[in-house]
């Protein structure tokens, strides 16, 4: 049976996202959308820190040269926490006021790709794009509803990315920074839930949080479920490994529209695999 621990907290998060393990501080960030905050953990202390962004914080990633590259409201954000300090590098153009970043993942070559999507989560309005040393390009032309993921295969061939309100896991070949045409890759049957965030393992199985199903299933290179681990929350939103032997899954979940007492938690699981370590912005 895995273990399953809940992250000792002084506050819930109201949408848990942006999971990113940092090697360099032996730390775990994540954000929390709604809320508007960027959150630190020290798992070998337990320490939990916490700083308030300007607009919905759609997730944090590394910078190869030191800090992090995050996604606060519509633009694109350079982040240093020691001290804290969030400098707008681009604001995405074109997207309406009523939509915000969500969900991103760097790739080997140091290039971001991530989606835009509408507070309100029920229209076809969201982009897919890559930011790659400043420079911000539409990278599919599919419009998304709630895009989430994106993970990039261990190889490099392919980048997987969600749309939650379809149930739908797309494939897109990759070859060179630039995308192919998109396809099906796994299809989320009835009591699935939605899938959300999702992350690799260093055996190429996929883990994804399924959104109001209170799991994360692992599924096999070829789109087939391996397994799942039950979690104490409904609304499971992303997962990434972590630890100093990337032996550790985090977990994120929601607490906006549930009343459970566990909505809104960290956990952390004993998954019996490890991670890959992740990938950082190249400025």
């Amino acid at each position: 049976m895995t273990t399953v621990r809940i992250i000792e907290r002084g506050r819930v998060d109201l949408l848990g996202e942006g999971l990113f393990w940092s090697a360099a501080d032996d730390a775990l960030l994540w954000t929390d959308i709604i809320g508007q905050r960027v959150n630190r953990l020290f798992p070998a202390t337990g320490r939990v820190e916490s700083w308030e962004t300007d607009g919905a914080a759609g997730w944090i990633i590394g910078r190869e040269s030191g800090g992090f590259m995050a996604g606060i409201g519509r633009s694109i954000t350079r982040v240093t926490l020691d001290p804290p300090t969030f400098e707008t590098l681009a604001d995405i153009p074109g997207e309406p006021e009523s939509n915000r970043v969500n969900d991103a993942v760097a790739d080997a070559r140091g290039r971001l790709w991530l989606g835009t999507m509408p507070f309100s989560c029920d229209e076809p309005v969201g982009t897919f794009y890559r930011f790659e040393k400043g420079a911000l390009t539409r990278a599919a032309p599919d419009a998304y509803t709630i895009p989430n993921g994106p993970a990039i295969d261990p190889e490099g061939r392919f980048v997987l990315h969600t749309d939650s309100a379809l149930g739908v896991i797309f494939r897109y070949p990759l070859e060179d920074g630039v995308l192919g045409t998109r396809e099906p890759f796994i299809t989320f049957e009835d009591g699935w839930g939605s899938p959300d965030g999702m992350t690799f393992d260093a055996e190429g199985y996929l883990w994804v949080a399924c959104w109001g199903a209170s799991c994360v299933t692992r599924f096999a290179p070829d789109g087939t479920v391996d397994r799942r681990i039950a979690l104490p929350a409904s609304q499971i939103t992303n997962c990434t490994f972590g630890g100093d032997g990337l032996d550790r899954l985090y977990v994120t979940s929601a607490a906006n529209g549930v009343d459970e007492e566990l909505g809104g938690a960290l956990f952390e699981l004993d998954p019996g695999c490890k991670g890959l370590p992740p990938c950082l912005y190249r400025d």
